[in-house]
């Protein structure tokens, strides 16, 4: 199967909006062209399911696909937030990311893409929590970053009432997984359930942690940024 094959199939999948495919397409075109592209995956063949399709499949979560706002934390190269602009043009899109590289590789590539209900944030998470993201989102994604324990905690003050934490996971841990439920109860967030998914083929051990913020952020978070990994709350 082609990439272009590939992209299609993903836009029918996930009833992705017309003009869609073309922006996928141009966002791998884009990020294969960059000299320093911030991933050991660039070439359009394997970032198409590695990267786009891997994204997407939170598209799963019916809260995601209702957000007005989302934010993506620690974006790296831009996903899964970028393929999520892209899917969801209703909302807006925030990507932060505190590496000011990463940051403007973000923007080349929306701008590339023509994704223009995406931006890049270069603020650390919990400074922005502090400030204009504070309570102002609906659904929040994080991928590859920290343990679960530390990503709720990231999220739990950007995030509204009744918002939703997506975060992707590789193989299940319970010790990381009850340590995570601890922190989540700190935090005013609940675990909702963990989704296996199988966004290509091949993918084994795949998992989105889904939580629930229920309650208020107590006002002593954020903590100071980086004291998170530090001093984890479990």
């Amino acid at each position: 199967m082609t990439v272009h094959e590939r992209i299609a199939e993903l836009a029918e999948l996930y009833c992705l909006p017309d003009g869609a495919a073309g922006q996928i397409q141009r966002l791998l075109e884009a990020l294969a062209a960059e000299p320093d592209p911030h991933t050991s995956v660039a070439e359009p063949s394997r970032a198409v399911d590695q990267h786009v399709a891997d994204s997407l499949s939170a598209l799963e979560v019916e809260a995601l696909r209702r957000a007005g706002r989302v934010v993506d934390i620690g974006a790296g190269a831009g996903f899964p937030g970028l393929p999520l602009a892209i899917a969801l043009p209703h909302a807006r899109v925030d990507l932060i990311e505190a590496a000011g590289r990463k940051s403007a590789l973000i923007e080349r590539l929306a701008a590339a893409a023509d994704i223009a209900n995406a931006s890049a944030i270069r603020v650390r998470a919990e400074e922005w929590a502090a400030a204009e993201g504070a309570s102002a989102y609906d659904a929040a994604t994080v991928r590859a970053v920290a343990p679960l324990a530390v990503l709720v905690e990231y999220a739990a003050p950007l995030l509204t009432l009744n918002g939703t934490l997506i975060a992707w996971k590789g193989r299940r841990n319970e010790d990381e997984e009850s340590a995570a439920n601890r922190a989540a109860g700190e935090v005013g967030l609940r675990p909702v359930g963990v989704r296996a998914v199988t966004p290509y083929k091949g993918a084994r051990d795949l998992n989105l942690h889904l939580y629930l913020k229920e309650s208020p952020t107590p006002e002593r978070f954020p903590r100071r940024p980086g004291t998170a990994t530090k001093r984890p709350l479990a």
